[in-house]
C-alpha cells in the first residue's frame, strides 16, 4: 500500500501542509494524517511538491463532437443556432467509424487528464452502423470508447443513450437520427449485459437524449426498469437548453420540459439534468429539493448561444451544480467554472457573485463544489480527497508564474481567474499516475494518428 507525502493538499475541511496520505492496491484512499503523525515521519512516502487538489469529473461528454471542434465557426446566415450547428453534428455522427471514434476519444480523455479532469460521463448516442443497421454481437461503437477511456487511463461512467424520435409526439426518427435509434427492451437488456462487466474505474448507467427523443410514457417505463437493474444507477438527460424546445414541449404537452420531467415522480439524486438553461425560479426550487445534480457546459452552451442557467438562483434553493465538456470546444474545467461566475458578474455588474457565507473564496467554492457534485453525477467515490475516495488527484505546479506568490487558500482562485490551467502539472487516477509533468504515455501514438484522421473527417 502506497504512502504519499503531499507538500500541500486540498482536504475536505480546507488545506492542509505536509500531510500523509495512503492508497490501497484498488485505489482508494485508506489513511490521512499529519506527516509528523505518520510512523516514520512520512519519510518513507513518495513525495509530491506542489498544490494537490480533487480531480474534477467531466459530467458531460458527446467523445465524437472533439472531431468538429473549431470546424463550425463560421456563419451560414444571420439565423445561425444550436438548430443549424446540429446539421453539421449529424454529418459528423453519419461518417465516423468506431476504429476512427476509439482515436478521437482517446485524444479527448488524454486532453481531459492534462486540463484537471480525471473522471467523465460519456453520453453517448452512436449505437448503430452507418447504413442504420445493428451491429452483431458487441456494439463496436461502445467498445471503442472503453477502450479509450481505458488507454488514457481515466474514470468512465459509460451512459448509453436511449433515443427514440425526432421531436415531441413521437414524430418518426430522420435519416440522419436512424444510427442513434434504440428500441426500449433492446436499450434495457443491453445496459443490464454491460453493468454486468463493470470493474475498477468503469461504472455503466444510462441516458435520455432529450424529451424531444424519447416519449414520456416510455421515459417513465425505462426508467423504472433501470431502477430495478441498479436503484443507484446514475441516470441523464438533456432537458430545456433551448427555447424552441421548451415552446415545443409547451405546445404539445402543456408544460415545459423541467416540470414535465419533475411530474413524473422519478427524479432523485441519482440523476443529472444536463443545461437546464431556461428554468423557471419554481423549476428550479423543485429540482433542488429532488437533490438531483444540474450538469452546465458553459462552453458549449455559449457556443450554441443557448443562453444562461440560473446558477444564483439554483444555489439559493441548495441546488448542486457540476461541470461537463459537451462538445468539446473547450476541454478545461477551469474554464467552465470561471464563466459560471463570469456570466451572472456580466449580468448583475458585481463580483464574486458565487461566493458563500462559509467560504469568500470563487475559485475554491467551485471547484470543490463542482468535484464533489460532479461525483455524483457520475456515481462514482470521487470528487474529494478523503477516506473513502478514490485517488484520482490533480497537481498544480507551485513554482508556476500563475501560481507564483500564492497563499493556499488562493491557490484555487489563481486557477479559475488568473490562467492557472498551464499550472496543471499531474494527474492521478485510482492511485496510478497518468500525466506527469504534463506528458501521457499516449501522446506519440496519438500523434501519429490523431492529425491524419482529423483532415480525414474534415474532408
Amino acid at each position: 500500500m502506497p504512502d504519499y507525502r503531499l507538500e500541500s493538499v486540498y482536504l475536505p475541511a480546507g488545506w492542509n501542509r505536509d500531510v500523509v496520505i495512503s492508497v490501497a492496491a484498488d485505489g482508494f484512499v485508506t489513511g490521512i494524517c499529519p506527516a509528523a503523525a505518520a510512523p516514520d515521519g512520512g519519510r518513507g512516502a513518495e513525495r509530491v511538491d506542489g498544490i494537490v487538489i480533487p480531480g474534477m469529473p467531466n459530467a458531460h461528454s458527446h467523445a465524437f463532437q472533439r472531431a468538429m471542434a473549431g470546424n463550425t465557426e463560421f456563419r451560414l446566415s444571420a439565423q445561425d443556432s444550436f438548430w443549424t450547428w446540429r446539421q453539421a453534428m449529424y454529418a459528423l455522427a453519419n461518417q465516423i467509424e468506431p476504429d476512427e471514434l476509439e482515436v478521437v476519444a482517446t485524444q479527448l480523455y488524454v486532453e481531459m487528464l492534462k486540463a484537471g479532469y480525471t473522471s467523465v460521463a460519456e453520453f453517448h448516442y452512436l449505437h448503430r452502423r452507418r447504413d442504420g443497421a445493428a451491429y452483431d454481437g458487441a456494439n463496436a461503437l461502445w467498445d471503442a470508447v472503453d477502450a479509450a477511456a481505458k488507454t488514457a487511463g481515466i474514470g468512465l461512467t459509460f451512459l448509453p443513450t436511449l433515443y427514440q424520435s425526432s421531436d415531441f409526439a413521437a414524430k418518426t426518427l430522420k435519416l440522419e437520427q436512424q444510427r442513434f435509434r434504440f428500441g426500449t427492451d433492446a436499450f434495457l437488456r443491453a445496459v443490464d449485459e454491460l453493468r454486468r462487466s463493470d470493474a475498477g474505474i468503469r461504472r455503466t448507467g444510462a441516458a435520455f437524449h432529450s424529451l424531444r427523443a424519447v416519449p414520456i410514457e416510455d421515459l417513465r417505463a425505462a426508467a423504472r426498469a433501470l431502477r430495478g437493474i441498479d436503484a443507484t444507477m446514475p441516470l441523464h438527460i438533456h432537458v430545456a437548453e433551448q427555447l424552441l424546445e421548451v415552446q415545443a414541449c409547451l405546445r404539445e404537452t402543456g408544460r415545459r420540459p423541467i416540470e414535465l420531467l419533475l411530474d413524473t415522480g422519478l427524479v432523485d439524486e441519482h440523476w443529472c439534468l444536463v443545461h437546464a438553461t431556461h428554468a423557471t425560479p419554481a423549476e428550479l426550487e423543485a429540482l433542488a429539493a429532488t437533490r438531483a445534480v444540474v450538469c452546465v457546459s458553459i462552453s458549449t452552451e455559449a457556443n450554441l448561444g443557448d443562453g444562461f442557467f440560473d446558477a444564483p438562483g439554483f444555489f439559493a434553493f441548495g441546488g448542486r451544480v457540476c461541470v461537463g465538456s459537451d462538445s468539446h470546444a473547450t476541454v478545461d474545467p477551469a474554464e467552465e467554472l470561471r464563466w459560471l461566475e463570469y456570466q451572472q458578474r456580466l449580468r448583475q455588474t458585481r463580483r464574486g457573485v458565487l461566493a458563500t457565507s462559509a467560504e469568500s473564496h470563487v475559485g475554491t467554492v467551485l471547484w470543490s463544489s463542482a468535484a464533489e457534485h460532479g461525483a455524483a453525477a457520475l456515481g462514482q467515490a470521487v470528487g474529494r480527497i478523503a477516506v473513502g475516495r478514490r485517488a484520482d488527484w490533480v497537481v498544480l505546479d507551485a513554482a508556476h508564474p500563475t501560481m507564483a506568490g500564492a497563499a493556499l487558500d488562493t491557490c484555487l482562485d489563481r486557477l479559475l481567474f488568473a490562467g492557472g490551467r498551464a499550472a496543471v502539472r499531474d494527474s492521478m487516477v485510482a492511485g496510478k499516475w497518468v500525466v506527469r509533468a504534463g506528458r501521457h504515455a499516449a501522446d506519440d501514438l496519438l500523434r501519429s494518428r490523431f492529425g491524419p484522421l482529423m483532415t480525414k473527417l474534415r474532408d
